[in-house]
């Protein structure tokens, strides 16, 4: 159970970033403009995890990561475990996004391993659920996205927890959710999470962006967003952050 029910506004930079981008992005994005009413957090790369630390937290804005591994350490070459990650000053940890369970071909066992062990470490899993277009054509998206809900079975009850839906057909594509759909959608996530016994966040992610963040932000049951390819650019990341503040006012 999240224990905090601000917006919150959640950028994944994925594999993009260098440190003088990041130093950049941090010089022009300034401070979160109204913590006590949105929440901003930011997942870089590991290799910027350090070098952002310090200064995203004088700014008023949390970090993340985009992955863990579920050992506590050992002979895992190319593997992040959960200490480093708290050793970096992260707070939030992304499980189960599409790509990686597209690409990577991430089972819905190792996500609720990678969530045990987060929990175990103090790290805040944002977990993301989504169907692709063909499952959503074909009427079965609630379908998808209970069996992917399933990992929190028998989960702790109190545990720290956010959920990002994102269509997968929207990520990356310019192609966004109707507001209908996103409002029908993140009912029944809603109520599947009531069901399984947690009252947590849901985000909504999918080729969010300046121009579409405050519709989004206005649909019920919406909680804030995980933000891709607009979180990059200063300017667009801090519009979005504005739209959430509207909206929570």
């Amino acid at each position: 159970m999240s224990s905090d029910k601000r917006l919150l506004i959640a950028g994944n930079w994925k594999m993009n970033g260098l440190l003088q981008e990041a130093n950049d992005f941090m010089d022009a994005f300034g401070s979160n403009p109204a913590p006590e009413q949105v929440e901003v957090a930011l997942m870089p790369p590991f290799t910027l995890l350090h070098p952002m630390s310090d200064r995203l937290a004088g700014m008023g804005v949390t970090l993340g990561a985009q992955n863990v591994y579920y050992e506590d350490k050992g002979a895992f070459t190319g593997s992040i475990c959960p200490m480093m990650l708290r050793d970096a000053g992260c707070h939030y940890v992304i499980l189960g996004h599409s790509e990686r369970r597209s690409i990577i071909g991430e089972s819905n066992a190792q996500i609720r391993s990678k969530m045990n062990t987060a929990w175990l470490h103090g790290l805040e899993p944002i977990l993301c659920i989504g169907e692709t277009l063909e499952q959503r054509e074909t009427g079965v998206t609630n379908v998808v996205l209970a069996e992917q809900l399933a990992v929190l079975k028998g989960a702790p009850k109190n545990a720290p927890l956010t959920v990002a839906y994102e269509p997968v057909w929207a990520i990356g594509t310019g192609r966004t959710a109707s507001a209908e759909q996103v409002t029908e959608t993140h009912a029944f996530v809603h109520e599947e999470l009531t069901r399984l016994g947690h009252d947590c966040r849901v985000l909504y992610g999918g080729s969010v962006n300046p121009g579409n963040a405050e519709e989004l932000m206005g649909c019920p049951g919406v909680e804030g967003a995980l933000v891709g390819g607009a979180s990059l650019k200063a300017d667009s990341f801090m519009d979005i952050v504005k739209a959430a503040v509207k909206a929570a006012s």
